[in-house]
């Protein structure tokens, strides 16, 4: 299996509202954290998660979690 790309070590905070939304795999998109559609050939798919009422969500940004699309502090140990 391919190894994705980290785009940074820390997570994305970001306060999202209501929807669905995909969180980029790859670590290749220009819309980190979000899926741009660049991930063919790379051997991973976006991750579709939805969010029901607006809050603050902590996304992977080195995209080697364990709970995707979540941050499980993989990161400290890169």
């Amino acid at each position: 299996m391919s190894t994705p790309v980290s785009p940074q070590k820390a997570p994305y905070g970001l306060d999202l509202d209501p929807g669905t939304y995909y969180w980029c795999a790859c670590g290749r998109s220009r819309n980190q954290p979000f899926c741009d559609g660049s991930h063919p050939g790379t051997g991973f798919a976006p991750v579709q998660f939805t969010v029901d009422e607006r809050r603050k969500l902590w996304l992977c940004g080195c995209k080697h979690t364990g709970t995707a699309p979540y941050c499980d502090g993989t990161h400290k140990s890169l």
